[in-house]
């Protein structure tokens, strides 16, 4: 049986700065030396994603551990980081150099005082180089979605600084490649129905000889696979109703003149529409069903997701006390104390 245990309030949290990165040379240094600045008695982690420049060489000269992920895409290095980095708070932020440091410790105070799972940094900002108007459109769109279907609690599901809790971070399943992965983390978030906030923070534009990394219309279709992907395995009996429902809708269509002339006739003319029309309509119950089955599933599944993440203390918890014997148990012996030095036998 294994035993997590966990700071006490009194007890500073161990944070760690997650700092995924590809090829930002002119930035990374700034980064670190500013969350440095900031947090001073956390470690920075800088994780190169195949750069082809001095990343690596820049950030571990300003101070950072850096490490090395050879899967490419944000998804697979913040799949590595979680995995490999034990702390009590992780604050994750872009090595681009465009958010604000200084609103670090605040996020994390906010998180540990609050008990929260997820506090996400919403970027304010007029500068139209660091937030372009696409990017800001795109961004309204597609939280507008996510939060039409999971809910609404996050205004700027794409920004890539926020602080997390253990119990986040050690319960998320980081299946994603990608950009796409911060709809993953705000979905599961929100499908636990965890404890977040969001604050707003300063956001800028990069510096001089950095180039985004992020395009347009690719990551922004990607994204929306990812946000149909993930309604299809959290919420299977909408998704395969709405089939159904445009199933049904088609060969109700099609079906509604042969009605009207067997009515009239006592005959079907066309029996190849009669065919197609039966097919849909078959599939389209068959659809309905599946959801309803994949609805059970996923339940279970959610089950099993929130009963994992109740097993780790929430951040700024002290230790749970151990548990008290069975009725009808007795108590265990307690190990006779040592014998002190010079005492009489």
């Amino acid at each position: 049986m294994t035993v997590t245990t966990t700071v006490t309030p009194a007890t500073p949290p161990v944070i760690a700065v997650l700092v995924p990165c590809y090829n930002e040379e002119a930035a990374i240094g700034q980064v670190v030396r500013d969350f440095r600045a900031a947090l001073p008695d956390a470690t920075v982690y800088v994780y190169d994603n195949n750069s082809a420049d001095r990343t690596a060489e820049v950030a571990r000269a300003a101070g950072a551990v850096v490490r090395h992920e050879p899967l490419q895409g944000k998804g697979n290095v913040m799949r590595r980081m979680f995995a490999d980095i034990e702390a009590d708070v992780y604050v994750l932020v872009d090595g681009d150099d465009t958010y604000h440091a200084a609103s670090a410790p605040m996020m994390v105070q906010r998180l540990w005082e609050d008990q929260l799972d997820m506090v996400n940094g919403a970027r304010v900002t007029d500068i139209v180089a660091a937030y372009r108007p696409g990017h800001r459109f795109g961004n309204k769109v597609l939280t507008g979605i996510v939060a039409h279907i999971f809910g609404n609690r996050i205004q700027d599901m794409l920004s890539g600084y926020r602080v997390f809790s253990r119990r986040f971070v050690k319960t998320f399943p980081a299946l994603a490649s990608g950009f796409e992965t911060e709809t993953e983390l705000t979905v599961h978030a929100l499908e636990l129905r965890m404890p977040i906030a969001e604050v707003k923070t300063p956001y800028k534009d990069r510096p001089a000889g950095s180039a985004s990394k992020l395009r347009t219309f690719r990551d922004g279709f990607r994204i929306l696979r990812t946000i149909l992907i993930l309604v299809k395995e959290e919420r299977p009996l909408p998704f395969f109703a709405s089939i159904a429902g445009l199933l049904l809708l088609v060969a109700l269509g099609l079906v509604a003149p042969l009605i009207a002339t067997y009515l009239q006739t006592g005959m079907v003319p066309r029996l190849p529409t009669a065919v197609l029309a039966t097919g849909l309509a078959l599939t389209g119950m068959l659809s309905l069903v599946c959801g309803l089955i994949l609805d059970t599933v996923t339940h279970g599944r959610r089950e099993l997701k929130r009963l994992r993440y109740l097993t780790i203390p929430a951040p700024g918890t002290p230790p749970a006390r151990p548990p008290l014997p069975a009725a009808g148990t007795a108590a265990p012996e307690r190990e006779p104390e040592p014998a002190h030095a010079g005492a009489v036998r």
